[in-house]
């Protein structure tokens, strides 16, 4: 039993554990120090992860691998534009952005969610065809329309010739780390802090909930708690490295907040329903839901989370493309979803953070590694270009022969 249940793990988890063997060595090969990685990665973290836990909502109602975040991140992203012109800086700034994006957010979500429930069965091709169109009305207003139609004097912003915007934005003196730089601390403090409450959990876990949850993941979560209070305690004193590298609570607390969301709104009627939705359509509409309704919404509720991903991701970077920025937001985010071990029709907030951290691993190491094994950094950019692309489409393959079999399974059990 003991056998089958690791083998069970192993095959349901290969893809992660395969990628945190290839970050690991190419952590080592790389000859990255931690301190200088950690630092990098909190940042990654920081601005990406938003953006990957918006995927959830859509594979909970049944919608699949929801490509269409690309609209979201178009509505951030002229939200941004617009307040860079208006020239309104820091928390305030992003504040209005979020504020602008939410209703072109919530029309192009609505949109989407009608054409999906026209194409049923096609939503995960629809939504990806349906970025590409809606990229070309994105370029159509910001290349043609800006400066001629819709008037914008800024010589920052638009090109000389006065229509149309720049290629880039520079967001320095702006929005630039405007939600980073609300609460920074060193990376030893946050370890004790996190140890701390993971303590306080575990404590709280054991004395009142010690029936509901094993007894292992309570003493795992007890130790780690404790090893994190050590660590960090310890390099707080000694001011080693670690110290230097400062970590965005302000951020994280906001990926926080839409962590604890999801999982309230799972419990609630409305999230009860997605699940039925995506479960088995027929059952949901017997139950008198109305499935078409619940698609919309979650379609909906997806756009305008990636919306909010986009901002975050913008003002960590504090540059973009103005025309390519938003391009690869969805490619990337369902990447590392995937990788973290979801799956087309199943999704977690632990697989959402733990894919998030295995592939933006892969996206630091990968060309020093690339160079120091083969001499070539772009080799690195390849590989990772590579598994992007790669690991959606063997989730698509394997969900496609999964239904072929269980449709053989059901054939088989009728005759």
């Amino acid at each position: 039993m003991r056998k089958l249940e690791i083998k069970k793990f192993l095959a349901n988890n290969a893809v992660s554990i395969l990628f945190v063997v290839i970050g690991v060595l190419g952590l080592r090969v790389s000859g990255l120090s931690l301190p200088f990685f950690l630092e990098d990665i909190v940042n990654r973290l920081a601005r990406n992860s938003f953006m990957v836990l918006s995927l959830i909502i859509p594979v909970l109602a049944g919608l699949g691998l929801n490509f269409a975040i690309v609209l979201g991140a178009m509505a951030g992203q002229a939200a941004i534009i617009v307040v860079t012109h208006w020239k309104i800086p820091g928390i305030s700034g992003i504040l209005l952005s979020v504020l602008l994006a939410f209703p072109i957010a919530v029309l192009l979500g609505i949109l989407t969610g009608r054409l999906l429930n026209r194409a049923r069965g096609k939503e995960m091709i629809t939504t990806l065809i349906l970025g590409f169109f809606a990229n070309g009305i994105y370029q159509l207003v910001f290349l043609l329309l800006v400066g001629s139609v819709i008037p914008m004097k800024n010589d920052v912003l638009v090109l000389s010739s006065g229509v149309g915007l720049r290629t880039s934005i520079d967001l320095t003196g702006g929005l630039k780390n405007g939600m980073d730089d609300l609460i920074r601390i060193p990376f030893p403090i946050s370890a004790v802090i996190i140890g701390i409450l993971l303590s306080g959990v575990y404590l709280f876990k054991y004395f009142f909930q010690k029936g509901t949850v094993r007894i292992g993941k309570l003493l795992g979560m007890g130790i780690l708690g404790l090893f994190l209070v050590g660590w960090g305690a310890f390099h707080v004193y000694t001011h080693s490295m670690f110290n230097f590298v400062r970590v965005p609570v302000g951020t994280f607390l906001i990926v926080l907040g839409l962590c604890l969301f999801i999982t309230f709104f799972t419990r609630t009627k409305l999230g009860q329903d997605m699940r039925t939705v995506g479960q088995d359509r027929h059952i949901a509409e017997v139950a008198g839901i109305d499935s078409d309704r619940v698609r919309i919404i979650a379609m909906v509720m997806s756009t305008v989370l990636a919306s909010i991903g986009q901002i975050i991701f913008l003002q960590n970077l504090g540059t973009f493309s103005t025309y390519g920025s938003h391009e690869q937001a969805g490619m990337f985010a369902i990447a590392a979803l995937l990788i973290g071990g979801a799956s087309v029709a199943k999704a977690t907030i632990g697989q959402a953070l733990l894919g998030t951290l295995l592939f933006h691993t892969m996206f630091i190491v990968s060309p020093l590694a690339g160079r120091t094994l083969f001499g070539d950094a772009q080799l690195g950019e390849f590989f990772r270009a590579f598994v992007a692309y790669g690991i959606i489409g063997l989730s698509l393959a394997l969900h496609s022969w999964k239904k072929q079999m269980l449709a053989r399974e059901e054939a088989r059990r009728s005759v």
